[in-house]
Protein backbone atom coordinates (compact mmCIF):
# COMPACT_ATOMS: atom_id res chain seq x y z
CA UNK A 1 0.00 0.00 0.00
CA UNK A 2 1.96 3.25 -0.97
CA UNK A 3 1.81 6.15 1.67
CA UNK A 4 2.51 9.71 -0.08
CA UNK A 5 3.83 12.04 3.03
CA UNK A 6 3.88 15.91 2.35
CA UNK A 7 5.76 18.40 5.37
CA UNK A 8 5.33 21.67 4.51
CA UNK A 9 5.66 25.24 7.29
CA UNK A 10 3.23 27.73 6.75
CA UNK A 11 3.03 31.36 8.58
CA UNK A 12 -0.29 31.22 10.13
CA UNK A 13 -1.73 29.73 13.21
CA UNK A 14 -2.63 25.91 12.86
CA UNK A 15 -6.18 26.84 13.44
CA UNK A 16 -6.52 28.95 10.33
CA UNK A 17 -4.76 25.77 8.51
CA UNK A 18 -7.21 23.38 9.89
CA UNK A 19 -10.23 25.05 8.69
CA UNK A 20 -8.38 26.23 5.12
CA UNK A 21 -7.81 22.29 4.84
CA UNK A 22 -11.17 21.21 5.45
CA UNK A 23 -12.83 24.16 3.43
CA UNK A 24 -15.24 22.57 0.80
CA UNK A 25 -14.72 25.74 -1.06
CA UNK A 26 -11.02 25.73 -1.11
CA UNK A 27 -10.73 22.47 -1.39
CA UNK A 28 -12.55 22.85 -5.18
CA UNK A 29 -10.43 26.25 -6.14
CA UNK A 30 -7.50 24.04 -5.20
CA UNK A 31 -8.33 21.48 -7.44
CA UNK A 32 -9.31 23.55 -10.16
CA UNK A 33 -6.75 21.42 -12.92
CA UNK A 34 -8.85 18.59 -12.43
CA UNK A 35 -12.69 20.56 -12.54
CA UNK A 36 -13.14 18.74 -8.93
CA UNK A 37 -16.68 20.05 -7.53
CA UNK A 38 -18.93 19.10 -4.99
CA UNK A 39 -21.71 17.08 -5.93
CA UNK A 40 -23.23 15.57 -2.80
CA UNK A 41 -23.32 15.49 1.14
CA UNK A 42 -21.46 18.65 2.38
CA UNK A 43 -21.22 20.72 -0.82
CA UNK A 44 -19.93 23.71 0.46
CA UNK A 45 -18.64 25.27 4.20
CA UNK A 46 -16.76 23.61 6.35
CA UNK A 47 -16.70 19.76 6.27
CA UNK A 48 -17.21 18.21 10.26
CA UNK A 49 -16.32 14.55 11.88
CA UNK A 50 -18.71 12.25 10.20
CA UNK A 51 -19.57 14.07 7.49
CA UNK A 52 -19.46 13.09 3.78
CA UNK A 53 -18.75 14.74 0.23
CA UNK A 54 -18.96 12.97 -2.88
CA UNK A 55 -16.41 14.92 -5.62
CA UNK A 56 -16.51 15.01 -9.09
CA UNK A 57 -13.68 15.04 -11.17
CA UNK A 58 -11.45 14.51 -14.39
CA UNK A 59 -8.40 12.52 -14.18
CA UNK A 60 -6.28 10.52 -16.56
CA UNK A 61 -8.94 12.16 -18.79
CA UNK A 62 -11.69 10.15 -17.26
CA UNK A 63 -14.89 11.83 -15.28
CA UNK A 64 -14.63 10.43 -12.32
CA UNK A 65 -17.06 10.51 -8.18
CA UNK A 66 -15.37 9.63 -5.08
CA UNK A 67 -16.96 9.95 -1.99
CA UNK A 68 -14.59 10.52 1.42
CA UNK A 69 -16.03 10.72 4.73
CA UNK A 70 -14.37 12.85 7.59
CA UNK A 71 -13.51 9.71 10.26
CA UNK A 72 -11.70 11.18 12.82
CA UNK A 73 -11.31 15.32 14.01
CA UNK A 74 -9.33 16.93 16.52
CA UNK A 75 -9.51 20.78 16.19
CA UNK A 76 -7.15 22.22 15.53
CA UNK A 77 -4.69 19.31 15.72
CA UNK A 78 -5.97 16.42 12.98
CA UNK A 79 -8.81 15.38 10.79
CA UNK A 80 -8.97 11.88 8.90
CA UNK A 81 -11.07 11.49 5.58
CA UNK A 82 -11.38 8.17 4.03
CA UNK A 83 -13.15 7.13 0.68
CA UNK A 84 -16.59 5.33 1.42
CA UNK A 85 -16.71 5.01 -2.42
CA UNK A 86 -14.79 5.62 -5.70
CA UNK A 87 -11.33 4.58 -7.82
CA UNK A 88 -9.31 3.50 -5.21
CA UNK A 89 -9.41 0.07 -3.56
CA UNK A 90 -9.08 2.24 -0.28
CA UNK A 91 -7.92 5.05 1.20
CA UNK A 92 -7.22 6.97 4.07
CA UNK A 93 -5.87 10.73 4.60
CA UNK A 94 -4.69 12.55 7.29
CA UNK A 95 -3.91 15.95 7.77
CA UNK A 96 -1.93 17.11 11.02
CA UNK A 97 -1.54 20.28 12.17
CA UNK A 98 1.55 21.49 14.85
CA UNK A 99 1.68 24.60 15.95
CA UNK A 100 6.00 25.48 15.72
CA UNK A 101 7.61 28.34 17.04
CA UNK A 102 7.80 31.62 15.41
CA UNK A 103 3.67 31.82 14.41
CA UNK A 104 4.35 29.03 11.98
CA UNK A 105 2.45 25.83 11.79
CA UNK A 106 3.86 22.38 10.49
CA UNK A 107 1.23 21.34 8.19
CA UNK A 108 1.50 17.14 7.25
CA UNK A 109 -0.30 15.31 4.99
CA UNK A 110 -0.49 11.56 5.00
CA UNK A 111 -2.17 9.95 1.96
CA UNK A 112 -2.17 6.34 2.63
CA UNK A 113 -4.13 4.27 -0.18
CA UNK A 114 -4.83 1.08 -2.22
CA UNK A 115 -4.93 0.64 -6.18
CA UNK A 116 -8.03 -2.06 -7.75
CA UNK A 117 -7.00 -4.65 -9.80
CA UNK A 118 -3.97 -6.23 -8.17
CA UNK A 119 -1.19 -6.71 -9.61
CA UNK A 120 -2.09 -4.23 -12.73
CA UNK A 121 -2.71 -1.70 -9.78
CA UNK A 122 0.45 -2.05 -8.10
CA UNK A 123 2.44 -1.61 -11.57
CA UNK A 124 0.21 1.40 -12.17
CA UNK A 125 0.66 2.80 -8.76
CA UNK A 126 4.60 2.29 -9.77
CA UNK A 127 4.57 3.80 -13.04
CA UNK A 128 2.35 6.82 -12.81
CA UNK A 129 -0.25 6.94 -10.03
CA UNK A 130 1.93 7.34 -7.10
CA UNK A 131 3.64 10.32 -8.41
CA UNK A 132 0.56 11.66 -9.80
CA UNK A 133 -0.93 11.74 -6.50
CA UNK A 134 1.75 13.25 -4.75
CA UNK A 135 1.88 16.35 -6.97
CA UNK A 136 -1.83 16.50 -6.95
CA UNK A 137 -1.50 16.83 -2.90
CA UNK A 138 1.31 18.92 -3.37
CA UNK A 139 -0.52 21.33 -5.67
CA UNK A 140 -3.46 21.43 -3.42
CA UNK A 141 -1.24 21.81 -0.36
CA UNK A 142 0.75 24.61 -1.57
CA UNK A 143 -2.71 26.77 -2.42
CA UNK A 144 -3.74 25.90 1.33
CA UNK A 145 -0.36 27.73 2.23
CA UNK A 146 -0.30 30.52 -0.16
CA UNK A 147 -4.36 31.42 0.90
CA UNK A 148 -3.30 30.97 5.06
CA UNK A 149 -0.03 33.08 4.07
CA UNK A 150 -2.32 35.60 2.60
CA UNK A 151 -4.88 36.08 5.29
CA UNK A 152 -2.49 36.40 7.74
CA UNK A 153 -0.65 39.58 5.76
CA UNK A 154 -4.27 40.85 5.73
CA UNK A 155 -4.40 41.02 9.19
Amino acid sequence: MPSIRIELFIHAPAEVIFDLARSIDIHAKSTAQTRERPIAGRTSGLIELGETVTWEAIHFGIKQQLTAKITEMERPSYFVDEQVRGAFKSFKHTHEFIQAEGGRTRMIDIFEYSSPMGVLGILADKWFLEAYMRDFLLQRNLYIKSEAEKAMKEK
